[in-house]
Formats: C-alpha cells, sequence, structure tokens
C-alpha cells in the first residue's frame, strides 16, 4: 500500500495540499522504536514492539475497545497508566492475553514495568498492548527476552520494524510518515497500525499508534484523537466482530518546537493531517480484509439520522453484499434485502440505491439501467454504494471489505 501508489491510495481519502508523504523509514524527533522476534509466533516472525518517546514532557491520548470483555492490556492502561502523557508502548502480537484471568492481568503489569525501565521513564508513562489469539496465557518469559532485545535496538528508524512486529493476521504492514506544513511552522506524522479481521464499526478492531513532534496540550490531542476515530476507524467493518484488545493512541513530542494551540489554524491544519491520516489507515485495515478483494463504501442519506445510521451499517455487515462484492456481481437485490433488514414495517419503504452512480432502484422498485456497464464498474477495486432514504438532513458513510474464501480458510485454521 505504500509503494508507486503511495500512501494516500483511495480515492475516497484526499491528502490536503499542506501535507507530503516521506520516506517510509523514521519517527518524528523524539522518538526510537524497534521490532525483534521474540519467540511468541511460531513462525519466528517479529512478534514484540518497543516505542518510545525521550521527551519527558510528551502529551498523548488514547481510545479503546467498547467490548465487555476488555484484554488483560486494556485494562492495564486505563487502570494504572497516565494516558495524557504515555512515553512508552510495548507490543506483542501472536497472543492477545484476554480471557486469561488474573495472570494475565499480572503478565500485563509486569511488561508495563519492563518496557518503563527499558525506556528509563515512570512505569505509569508505559501502555501495554496485545494481538493475536484469545484465550491463550502470554508467554511471559518469551515477552521478558523480547523487551530487553528490543531495548538495545531503539532507534530513530525503527518505526518500520515496530509496523511488522505488531501485525497477527495482516498480510501487510500498515504504516505512514507525513510533514505537514503549518502557519507556526513544519511538523511530522508517523503511525503504525494491525489489523485485518475481527473488525466491527463500533470501533474496529486494530492496534494504531501515532507519534509527531508537534507540541500540543493533552486536551488538545484528546480532541482530535477523539474527533478523528470518529471518522475512520468507528466507519468500517470487516466481519462485525468486536475485539477486547482496540487501542489507538496519539503521542506529541513536541520536540519540533511548533506549538499547537486550541482553535487556531495550526489546530485545524493539523487535526486535517492526522484525519487523512487515520482514514487511510483504516481503508488499509479493510482492504486487508484476511483474502479480501474489494472495498466497499455505504453512503447513506435520509430524514432519520438513526433509521440512516442503521441502514448504513445493516448493508456494510450483510455477508450476502460482502460476497456479491467478492465477485463483482451487481445483485442490488442483496442491498435491497439489507436496507429492509435494518428498517423493518408492514408498509412499503420508498427508497433509492445507486452503484456507482448507476441508478438501479427508485421508490423501492427496479430502474432500467446499462447493466454491463454496472458490472465492470463493481470489479474495480473500491466501489461506492449510495442509498437515499424518505427525508433529508442526515448522511452518514460505512467503509467495508468484501467476504471471500480465504476468510474462511484463516478464521478456520486460526489456533491449528
Amino acid at each position: 500500500m505504500t509503494g508507486a501508489q503511495g500512501f494516500f491510495s483511495s480515492r475516497w481519502v484526499q491528502r490536503p495540499d499542506h501535507v507530503a508523504e516521506l520516506e517510509p523509514a523514521g519517527l518524528p524527533t523524539g522518538f526510537r522504536a524497534a521490532g525483534v522476534a521474540c519467540g511468541i509466533k511460531d513462525s519466528g516472525a517479529r512478534d514484540l514492539a518497543l516505542l518510545v518517546s525521550d521527551s519527558p514532557d510528551t502529551s498523548s491520548a488514547a481510545r479503546f475497545t467498547r467490548s465487555g470483555t476488555l484484554a488483560a492490556p486494556v485494562l492495564l492502561t486505563i487502570d494504572r497508566a497516565n494516558v495524557q502523557g504515555l512515553r512508552v508502548i510495548v507490543v506483542n502480537s501472536g497472543n492477545a492475553n484476554a480471557a486469561t484471568g488474573l495472570p494475565g492481568l499480572e503478565h500485563a503489569a509486569e511488561m508495563q514495568s519492563l518496557a518503563a525501565a527499558a525506556a528509563g521513564a515512570p512505569q505509569d508513562r508505559a501502555a501495554v498492548a496485545s494481538t493475536g489469539v484469545v484465550g491463550v496465557p502470554l508467554p511471559i518469559a518469551a515477552v521478558r527476552a523480547g523487551i530487553e532485545a528490543a531495548r538495545s535496538e531503539l532507534r530513530p528508524d525503527g518505526n518500520v520494524d515496530f509496523a511488522e512486529a505488531i501485525r497477527s493476521t495482516d498480510a501487510f504492514a500498515k504504516h505512514a510518515r507525513l510533514e505537514v506544513a503549518l502557519p507556526g511552522g513544519t511538523v511530522h506524522l508517523t503511525a503504525q497500525a494491525k489489523g485485518a479481521g475481527m473488525i466491527s464499526p463500533d470501533f474496529a478492531t486494530l492496534l494504531c499508534f501515532v507519534q509527531s513532534d508537534a507540541a500540543l496540550s493533552p486536551q488538545t490531542c484528546d480532541l482530535l484523537l477523539r474527533v478523528t476515530v470518529k471518522r475512520s476507524f468507528e466507519r468500517v467493518t470487516v466481519d462485525g466482530q468486536l475485539s477486547p484488545s482496540d487501542t489507538v493512541i496519539l503521542q506529541c513530542s513536541g520536540r519540533s518546537g511548533v506549538r499547537v494551540e486550541p482553535e487556531t489554524e495550526d489546530e485545524l491544519r493539523f487535526g486535517e493531517a492526522l484525519d487523512v491520516l487515520l482514514r487511510q489507515l483504516a481503508l488499509m485495515v479493510i482492504r486487508d480484509g484476511e483474502g479480501a478483494r474489494r472495498v466497499g463504501r455505504v453512503l447513506a442519506r435520509g430524514g432519520d439520522p438513526q433509521a440512516v445510521e442503521r441502514v448504513a451499517r445493516a448493508v456494510a455487515n450483510s455477508q450476502l453484499v460482502k460476497t456479491a462484492l467478492y465477485g463483482g456481481d451487481p445483485n442490488w437485490g442483496r442491498i435491497a434485502q439489507a436496507v429492509g433488514m435494518a428498517m423493518p414495517g408492514t408498509a412499503p419503504l420508498a427508497f433509492e440505491i445507486a452503484i456507482e452512480g448507476v441508478q438501479v432502484c427508485e421508490r423501492g422498485a427496479y430502474v432500467p439501467h446499462a447493466a454491463e456497464a454496472l458490472k465492470a464498474a463493481v470489479n474495480r477495486p473500491e466501489v461506492e454504494y449510495e442509498i437515499g432514504l424518505p427525508g433529508e438532513g442526515a448522511e452518514t458513510e460505512v467503509y467495508f471489505s468484501d467476504l471471500g474464501h480465504e476468510y474462511v480458510t484463516i478464521n478456520a485454521d486460526y489456533t491449528t
């Protein structure tokens, strides 16, 4: 995704003029990272990642899963970390440390302590994250060795190794490095994300870590992260499943000397850069989609905001719609079925459907259209579906992956 096309590869995410892509390797000033193999994964791939801000004044913000079965690292970070001033992030892949009881909490606490010590930071300035299989004890001895190995490999260009080490079923690493021109000066943004399956629109199942050398207050960090997560990771779905491990963290070292004050042009432009960064990462997550071929976008409009939201999510999570997208099949009846499921009632519903701008349904009935042109359109890598409900004033979007044979294969063999 960061090859010839560049990072901003989706037509649905437009790079602002004040944002430029940089070569992937390299972190904003004040950050170091590493990714190592410590033996959690049988494959021998990287599976332990460490990221450190050397600035004592680092500010941060975080968002976590809404699952009722929180993984031990999420519980630990919420309860025992200063999420407004995180300097250290330690992540393991291959094991989620979820549904592991008291031993899991003890292992998460040890990870936090070891990572903080490795970075020379207070323990409450360290966050912990884990991803992988649920319900299996974390091999803490391997993790101990991995943190020690990562400590010795921390470097300013370690973000690519970090991104590799947090992968689970991901087909490719997801990372970006941007330069952002603000009225007050130039700052940088980098990010690493993982996610491919167990992705739900009620906060996407993923890990995502964002770093900047801009100086932001914790309150500004929190505001911007909250708004941009709502427009990115909360608008995507692969399979409608919610993970116990979702974590998104924004860290700002302040080392650029450029301060982003509230309600200024600097804040607006920095927020725009963070927004497109997270939106493109979210699209990369669903494009990965455990065997996915295509990405769909549902754009729903109408007069009732709740109905518009229900319909958009019903279409995006419909297995029938998703398998049709996988096969490049312009079967709009699948979409009509999902709309009806979200809007039950006895009276006929006057709704509209357009696929890639081709009107196929009006007031709930078939509209003659160029079938061959439509079939060609739905074989593209990105396909847009527009749903019109009665009334006006409300609009929402949800992005989704298709559903094919590989998804079943990956998840049927996940622990065997």
